[in-house]
């Protein structure tokens, strides 16, 4: 599922986005500051961002700065509606600048077109012998339907949407199953071992001692 971070500052604005992005298919997350943007950044991949400017802690324009070596594709969403400000915005590297206020289809819109630039809008994925079909929800493995349970499923795809990206077992329990993760769980590891052995990751899909997994391609 592709994770989107919102980083706006007026609550109202980010629950309306988040409540038409889940409609749409979309994993959302809200921050209202900027040094709580960057500190998720830190912990959390997240597919794409849209960023309002005018943030309390640090400017949007701060934030775009420290995601560009994160090479996560960034739209601005502001008030801010001169000419300047809309050319400053794109020449900073953000991909694309809608000015508030907007209307929700036209801000679905654009984040498809960015994503579909960034190749995030596939409908399959390969992961060395094993093809994930995102569309019907399927796994093949040599062109053989192998079985998995919903949240085996959504473990696959958020590892094969991150490959090469160390995953903290918090941030899988909370994109897979929601809520906070209670810190005696074992259901991540548990998961995690039979999605494995089903699939027959055991050689790729590390486990990183003290934080997680990574699936290595």
């Amino acid at each position: 599922m592709i994770n989107i971070l919102v980083v706006e500052d007026e609550k109202p604005i980010a629950n309306l986005i988040k409540m038409s992005l889940t409609k749409a298919g979309y994993s959302c997350t809200c921050i209202y500051d900027g040094l709580a943007a960057a500190d998720i950044l830190e912990e959390t991949p997240f597919d794409l961002v849209l960023l309002d400017i005018m943030l309390p802690g640090a400017s949007g324009y701060d934030v775009l700065e420290y995601i560009k070596p994160l090479k996560i594709p960034v739209i601005f969403i502001t008030a801010k509606n001169s000419l300047n400000d809309r050319v400053m915005g794109l020449k900073m590297g953000a991909e694309d600048y809608i000015v508030k206020p907007f209307e929700i289809v036209e801000l679905l819109a654009r984040i498809e077109v960015v994503l579909r630039r960034y190749n995030k809008l596939n409908t399959t994925i390969t992961v060395r012998d094993l093809v994930i079909d995102t569309v019907a929800m399927s796994v093949t493995k040599n062109g053989k339907e192998i079985p998995l349970t919903n949240k085996e499923y959504e473990l696959l795809l958020l590892f094969a949407q991150n490959p090469g990206v160390a995953l903290y077992r918090e941030t899988i329990y909370e994109r897979i199953w929601g809520g906070d993760y209670p810190c005696d769980s074992r259901t991540v590891a548990l998961h995690v071992q039979r999605m494995r052995k089903k699939l027959g990751l055991e050689d790729c899909l590390k486990t990183i001692n003290k934080i997680g997994y990574r699936l290595e391609i």
